[in-house]
């Protein structure tokens, strides 16, 4: 079934890509020789560049996760679509340049690495390649194997290097890939780090518009500046990482309990990159034989998992476990169909529990076998279930309901100290839980918008501060709430709904050359999947109980969430012309939604309605739904945040395509589905009581109005650190 579906992938691939650009690379990628590209006005136009750099500027000012597209996952080189070979040579060549105008003369290091993706290790060659002929020491894994994306930020914070580029699309289609730049914190670049090289991209497609020309030099593979040694000396940094572990999550007192737990925990690595890696964490910790696997061999097709067959045409689901599709008038979650689990797991006991990781390892999902007897505490919860057997069922966790119980399993586990500010850090999008539960332990909470640079960006601005010997820490978060922290704080968790999280280590951290850091800046599936395993080895009831009772002794109201993911157009379309022009489409359909929200946000922040003006329009919009208790309406970074007493909702347009995405959380399922599938599928229409208050040309500059109160938010609490080049001896 899997290679079949693969074939119908590649059969379409074939089929609709043009023989011309089949026969032309354009420049010879497989050239492991040292060679010049000439990028000539004739090409630029050929190859239709000023098009693509459009695509790859907007996409660039507003992605939340790297600058992500879909590829031709055959013809590489294909510049009809967003990720490309030219497009990979033109950006790499625009950040080196820009480095090194930033440390002029100096001995800059980066590092490269990547995951299982079709063409990911044609992309990293040329990145490593183009940096090395530039002078930048560039360092790839021991013959440039997988590795997570968390452990090439890592390296970065603690080698202190100049930056890491790393090539995924997380858990998105197959046919997707990206570039995600990480500055020297190891952080995800904001869009103001992008516009840099972004910027120089479109200075040297004006020097081959003025002059005719540009050549863009290639050292050879095997140059000396692109450095395997130093990463096979470090262990590809499994070592270095392993004694973080041991500052934070893998401590005494958790591989003990893992050691202990005598039944078998699952860790399934999707596309088999995890197993590469943690599997040596694993072992290098000494708690391997407490787990299972499924999925070792690394697969750009990702074993089939999310792959389907819709009435003869090849569709992908992604790799999200928690997505929800209908097939004849029923939900069902396909990704998880597709695991193959009433199969895998028929052998394995009551309570086994599964860990799911994505390609590149940064993301966790759990789930968990019960006995059928347990609907009545699922539904209690609302845990997501679907039958395995007449006997069994898998409990589908959200990772707002499985992050609750690790924040909580590892709070509780602290030796606390009353000198310590405890804080913990999430997404607007998260569950309002984790603040009632945070109220309830007396913890400092930060919301900050989606993406998890801005987790990473609010941990850094309190660090700043600490360096600079404060002795009362100021923070304000996307809500514009003040939080103040002592002089010696200390982060818990940070995570996000979407499946990311870190935890804060027990003392601050250090990089090689004395950096300070509260938090790694990129979430990890391993800090995850050990916590989460040390939760798993203490208990003597479900998961589910287990949350619930946690909900109880905490006084949680708000214990559901929901997400409405809603597509404009299917990414899997096989003709780049038809998915270029679905794609557009949608685009204006999720801009329109998300303007006609998110000019109500501005309009109430610039004081030009009330919050009564607010429930009036959408009272007439909105016929069903109730408004009675809307309290305020504000915009969140990239999204506007309709706050209830009883909860809230959340419409955020995606970042990285043509989707909305429609979030909410309080007490009652039921009504969350309801107006989130409404608010969320709405389209953007003006009614004539919302013109009564707001004209068509203020909601049009509503956009360009966010970005300016996003950067305002930026910049409060700004960390102003500048980083040195060290004298490096690795």
């Amino acid at each position: 079934m899997t290679q079949n579906l693969e074939s119908m992938l590649k059969n379409s691939v074939e089929k609709n890509t043009p023989e011309a650009i089949k026969n032309d690379k354009i420049f010879n990628y497989n050239d492991k020789n040292n060679f010049t590209f000439k990028l000539t006005k004739e090409l630029v136009e050929k190859l239709n560049l000023k098009t693509w750099f459009e695509g790859y500027k907007k996409e660039a000012l507003v992605s939340t996760a790297g600058i992500r597209g879909p590829q031709n996952i055959i013809y590489p080189h294909d510049t009809r679509f967003p990720i490309n070979t030219i497009g990979i040579t033109l950006a790499t060549l625009a950040k080196a340049l820009v480095l090194k105008e930033k440390y002029p003369n100096k001995n800059l290091v980066k590092l490269v690495g990547c995951e299982v993706r079709y063409n990911s290790k044609t992309y990293l060659d040329l990145i490593a390649r183009i940096q090395a002929q530039l002078g930048i020491r560039t360092l790839t894994p021991t013959n440039r194997q997988t590795i997570p994306i968390w452990l090439a930020s890592f390296l970065a914070f603690k080698l202190d290097l100049v930056g890491a580029e790393y090539i995924t699309s997380s858990h998105g289609i197959s046919v997707k890939n990206a570039t995600k730049d990480l500055n020297n914190q190891g952080s995800q670049f904001l869009p103001n780090e992008s516009i840099e090289f972004v910027n120089k991209i479109e200075e040297i497609l004006n020097i081959v518009e003025q002059t005719g020309s540009y050549e863009i030099n290639f050292s050879s593979s095997d140059d000396e500046l692109i450095d395997e040694k130093a990463m096979a000396k470090m262990n590809n940094g499994i070592d270095l990482y392993c004694e973080y572990l041991q500052n934070g999550v893998a401590n005494d007192k958790n591989i003990k309990t893992i050691q202990n737990f005598d039944k078998k925990i699952i860790i399934d690595s999707v596309g088999g990159c995890a197993y590469n890696s943690l599997s040596k964490i694993l072992k290098n910790l000494n708690i391997e034989k407490t787990f299972d696997w499924f999925n070792t061999q690394e697969d750009p097709f990702f074993h089939g998992i999310g792959k389907d067959n819709k009435n003869g045409v090849f569709y992908d689901w992604s790799l999200d476990v928690t997505v929800l599709a209908k097939k004849d008038g029923k939900e069902y979650f396909p990704v998880v169909e597709s695991l193959n689990y009433k199969e895998k797991l028929a052998n394995y006991p009551i309570n086994t529990v599964v860990l799911i990781t994505d390609p590149d390892h940064d993301r966790l999902n759990i789930v968990q076998v019960v006995s059928s007897d347990k609907k009545e505490i699922l539904e209690k919860t609302g845990v997501d279930y679907i039958s395995l057997d007449e006997n069994r069922l898998l409990c589908i966790f959200s990772a707002n309901q499985a992050f609750l119980m690790i924040m909580d399993y590892w709070y509780n586990s602290l030796e606390k100290s009353e000198q310590k500010d405890y804080f913990l850090v999430k997404t607007t999008a998260s569950s309002a839980s984790w603040d009632e539960w945070a109220k309830a332990k007396e913890i400092k909470i930060i919301n900050t918008p989606v993406g998890f640079k801005e987790i990473a960006g609010a941990i850094k601005k309190i660090e700043a501060q600490i360096e600079n010997k404060a002795e009362n820490i100021e923070i304000t978060d996307v809500f514009n709430k003040t939080i103040q922290l002592n002089s010696n704080p200390r982060m818990i968790f940070g995570g996000e709904e979407s499946g990311g999280m870190i935890i804060g280590a027990n003392e601050p951290i250090k990089s090689l050359a004395g950096r300070y850091a509260l938090a790694m800046r990129e979430k990890s599936a391993t800090e995850a999947i050990i916590v989460a395993s040390a939760l798993i080895s203490t208990l003597n009831c479900t998961l589910a109980e287990h949350l619930n009772k946690i909900y109880e002794e905490n006084n949680i109201i708000a214990r559901f969430d929901v997400r409405v993911d809603i597509a404009y157009y299917n990414e899997s379309e096989p003709d780049i012309n038809k998915l270029k022009e679905a794609k557009v489409q949608g685009e204006a359909k999720r801009t329109k939604n998300d303007l006609f929200y998110l000019a109500l946000a501005i309009a109430k922040y610039e004081n030009k309605i009330s919050i009564e003006n607010i429930k009036e329009i959408l009272s007439e919009t909105f016929k069903e739904l109730d408004f009675s208790n809307l309290e305020d309406v504000l915009f969140v970074g990239d999204g506007t945040y309709l706050k209830f007493s009883d909860k809230f909702v959340e419409i955020r347009p995606s970042g990285t395509d043509a989707k909305t995405k429609a979030y909410a959380g309080g007490k009652n399922k039921q009504i969350l589905i309801n107006y989130a599938n409404i608010l969320g599928n709405y389209s953007g229409d003006l009614t004539s009581t919302y013109e009564k208050y707001l004209t068509q040309s203020f909601v049009d500059e509503s956009k360009e109005k966010s970005f300016e109160i996003y950067e305002k938010y930026q910049a409060k609490n700004e960390d102003k650190r500048e980083f040195q080049i060290p004298n490096y001896e690795f």
